[in-house]
Formats: C-alpha cells, sequence, structure tokens
C-alpha cells in the first residue's frame, strides 16, 4: 500500500495558490483515475484506490501546511505505512515554473510542510517537488507561494497535471524513470516527424546528351593547333 500525499492549505481562499499545487495534483489524479470523493478523516481529506498495480490512498492534509505531518503521521500509523511507501506533492521554489524533480530522504529546505512531516516521521519518505519558480527576493517568498497562480500560467500548469496523473501509476509501481517521461511527454511533446524526402532541386542541370571525347593531341599539336 502506497500514501500520496498533497500540500496545501484548507478553504476556497487557498485553493488556486501556489502553495496548493501539492492539493491540485491530488485532485487530478483521483478525477482521472476515478478515485471516490475524498472524504474528511484523519485530520484530512482521503480517498483510496488502485494505481497500476498498487493500492493507494491519497491525504490532503488540513491542519494547514505548518502542521501537515500530524494527519500525515496518523494515517501511516493506522495503516501501517513505512515511511519509504509514502510520497509527499509539494510546491518547489527552487525549481523553474513545470519542472518536476523526484526525491528520496534529505533535508526539508525550509518548506514549513515537508519540516512538520520530518518531525513525525523522519526524512525517509519521497517527494515530487514541484517547480513554481522563485519571485527572486526571499523577503517575497511568503507572498509569492500564497497568491494565485497567474493566467499565463494555466497552459503549463494543466499540461503539468496531466502529466503527474498520467505518470502516478508508474509512481507508485516505484518505476520513477516511467512517471517522470510521462510528465516530460506531457509538458514537452515530441516533435512529429513529417516522414517526407527532401524535394528535388527545382532547376536541375541537364545530362549532357554526348560526353566530349578526351583530347589525344601531343603537345605539339596543340601548340601547332593554336596558330592555325
Amino acid at each position: 500500500m502506497r500514501l500520496f500525499v498533497g500540500l496545501g492549505n484548507p478553504g476556497g481562499a487557498y485553493a488556486k495558490n501556489r502553495h496548493n499545487i501539492g492539493y491540485m495534483a491530488l485532485d487530478r489524479i483521483a478525477g482521472d483515475h476515478r478515485f471516490p470523493a475524498f472524504r474528511a478523516k484523519f485530520q484530512g481529506r482521503i480517498s483510496e484506490g488502485v494505481l497500476g498495480t498498487e493500492k493507494v490512498i491519497l491525504l490532503k492534509p488540513e491542519t494547514f501546511m505548518n502542521r501537515s505531518g500530524q494527519s500525515v503521521a496518523e494515517v501511516a500509523k493506522f495503516y501501517r505505512i513505512a515511511p519509504g511507501n509514502i510520497v509527499v506533492f509539494h510546491d518547489e521554489l527552487d525549481l523553474a515554473p513545470g519542472k518536476v524533480r523526484l526525491k528520496q530522504g534529505g533535508g526539508h529546505a525550509g518548506h514549513n510542510g515537508l519540516r512538520s512531516i520530518h518531525a513525525h516521521l523522519g526524512d525517509g519518505y519521497g517527494r515530487v517537488r514541484i517547480g513554481i519558480g522563485h519571485p527572486g527576493d526571499k523577503d517575497r517568498v511568503a507572498g509569492y507561494v500564497l497568491s494565485d497562480f497567474a493566467k499565463a500560467d494555466q497552459g503549463w500548469l494543466d499540461d503539468l497535471l496531466r502529466g503527474i496523473s498520467d505518470g502516478a501509476p508508474a509512481l507508485a509501481e516505484d518505476d520513477p524513470a516511467r512517471f517522470l517521461n510521462a510528465v516530460a511527454l506531457r509538458v514537452a511533446p515530441p516533435r512529429a516527424s513529417t516522414g517526407r524526402k527532401p524535394p528535388p532541386p527545382e532547376n536541375p542541370a541537364p545530362a549532357p546528351d554526348n560526353p566530349p571525347e578526351p583530347d589525344r593531341r601531343t603537345p605539339l599539336q596543340r601548340l601547332a593547333d593554336r596558330f592555325r
């Protein structure tokens, strides 16, 4: 059994915030893979279903970001899910918008949601780091993550969430390469080949009908012919 956790803040005021991209990812997975409606439990909202060959619990903690670990720890304890089988989807300032990276273990890099999960479970869980970009000034970070995505972001954001959903079964089956490939196919699909041969030149030089005979004269004969 796997536990997928999407980080965010509860309530309509936060629904479209950059900080809530973890919630958005789980909502897309749940909708595309026909999970039942989320229900309130374990200080959050959960839904249970199957991705690929694995049973998966989707969890959106509703404790607010800086206490996310409380909800995650309750679910992990109840279902006896080890940290190695938990994957957390969260916003990542240090990645460009639309970029996705996977990480297993390691530090929380100052992310309040991860910091809380560290405090309850340690650092052995996996993460899907979803790039939202950086405002360029650390003093602007709080306002940036708690503001909505711009209208101009909707195109890449939709492609990204679709790619994450496409790859979710691979992630549940512990196939990170296939997961990242699914994301890439949505975010940067390969260009289709036309299958056409290059066109011939417009005015090809005509082939000579009768190629000239080689000059078999001696040097002396050629010199004499010049003065005739």
